[in-house]
């Protein structure tokens, strides 16, 4: 059976070739960062009731229907104050057949799962830098590649505790980082939202 912590590798899988989509379990904000907290404490075999992961397979009207990767069907229900996330705040029109997500709320009468919060191709990975471009960054993550995407505008850096900043020009090939992201489906890229670069160059 796939644990709380397995299903928050969902999306990575997904990135790396894997089958299936994996999972957070965090309560919370919307920040990207919250999808991938540490999940809440569950006994083995336990559900989340709040939590559902998985791909959309349809949508109607405000209801996905997402196929988890434990192959069951989740109905997530969308409500004008339910926070969507898709490399950065956005609306329920933005999300498509084929993406991935990670939703959290509260289930509803019926079965459905009333959706607080969306986060949509998420990823959240450690990686080593092995090639740098002016729009993209080659990465490697356990011997595969990942194609990292810079988005004008949205790529961001955070070298050791300084502040977020738009200048990537400190990473340094064979440097090891953390990325979170958007995955652009069935594919091995991902659309960069923030790099956690640690130690800088010098």
């Amino acid at each position: 059976m796939t644990t709380a912590m397995d299903r928050r590798r969902l999306l990575t899988s997904a990135v790396l070739g894997s089958a299936g989509i994996a999972g957070a379990t965090a309560l919370g904000s919307l920040a990207p960062e919250t999808a991938h907290a540490a999940p809440a404490q569950f006994t083995p075999g336990e559900v989340d009731p709040n939590f559902a992961e998985g791909r959309v397979t349809g949508i109607k009207d405000h209801v996905l229907l997402v196929t988890g990767s434990d192959n069951v069907l989740h109905r997530i229900q969308v409500t004008s104050g339910t926070s969507i996330w898709k490399l950065h705040p956005t609306t329920f029109d933005q999300v498509a057949v084929g993406d991935g997500l990670y939703a959290r709320g509260v289930p509803l009468p019926g079965g459905a799962l009333g959706a607080d919060s969306l986060w949509v191709n998420i990823v959240s990975m450690s990686v080593e830098i092995t090639a740098i471009g002016h729009s993209w960054l080659h990465l490697n993550h356990d011997g595969n590649k990942v194609i990292g995407h810079v988005v004008p505008g949205r790529t961001a850096a955070v070298y050791r505790d300084a502040p977020t900043t738009g200048d990537l020009s400190k990473l340094r090939i064979g440097r090891h980082v953390h990325i979170i992201g958007a995955w652009r489906p069935d594919t091995n890229e991902v659309d960069l939202a923030t790099i956690y670069a640690g130690t800088v160059a010098a």
